[in-house]
């Protein structure tokens, strides 16, 4: 799945136009633009087009290339700040005392995020989308999740075989449940992450309590009934 950045009118002033205050129109046209594209990207990913966003901001085509001349240009706009967001909950998950508190702190908030932004969540489980700035602030949050890790470990209250990876991929695996049960449970992705948090524990006197119930047979066919798939 490749992002394709859309051609759209060349900005004759160039780049020291960028750098200018806009005018209170430009300005308040752009943050219209944002708010759709926030609002689409959530709901629909990043295959969403610059005429889906111009449309939904109700603005011309022409209005949205001149401020965002491609497609991948309005997703490292809004992207990078959501996941500076990440490495700043990181790094505050960090300073606490109980390390595994930290940890599990800093799951939820991300999975959470993920579980209501599938844009988001196409983001970091690719590096399809995002170019330097993005790249960029995925390069700073690995460090932090790793002390985070790290200091779960050292204090005993995490795996030692526990990797890195392994965190991504929960991610991955959770969000995968809240994408599936979105129309149906869309805190279920609790139930699971639950479980998962108790496997990665080296020693627990007993299960941990789960947050929600199963889904029932006839939610479940639900589920199945109603999922699909980004769109393409």
């Amino acid at each position: 799945m490749t992002l394709t950045p859309e051609a759209g009118p060349a900005d004759p002033a160039g780049p020291v136009a960028a750098e200018r205050p806009l005018r209170r129109d430009a300005e308040r046209n752009r943050r219209r633009i944002l708010a759709a594209a926030r609002e689409l990207f959530a709901e629909r990913g990043l295959e969403t087009t610059l005429d889906d966003i111009a449309r939904h901001a109700e603005l011309g085509i022409g209005t949205v290339y001149r401020r965002f001349p491609s497609r991948e240009h309005l997703v490292e706009a809004l992207f990078e700040e959501k996941i500076d967001h990440m490495v700043t909950r990181a790094e505050g998950a960090a300073a606490q005392a109980d390390s595994w508190t930290a940890l599990v702190d800093f799951l939820i908030f991300t999975i959470e995020a993920l579980a209501t932004d599938r844009g988001l969540y196409e983001i970091m489980v690719s590096s399809t989308y995002g170019r330097d700035r993005i790249a960029a602030s995925r390069e700073r949050l690995g460090p932090v999740v790793g002390q985070l890790v790290a200091r779960a470990q050292a204090d005993g209250h995490l795996r030692a075989d526990i990797e890195m990876t392994d965190i991504a991929l929960i991610q991955m695996m959770i969000g995968a449940v809240a994408e599936y049960s979105r129309q149906t449970d869309p805190r279920l992705w609790r139930r699971y992450l639950t479980i998962l948090l108790d496997g990665l524990r080296p020693r627990r006197d007993g299960p941990t309590p789960l947050p929600r119930p199963a889904l029932a047979h006839t939610d479940l066919d639900e589920a199945m009934r109603t999922w699909r798939p980004a769109r393409r």
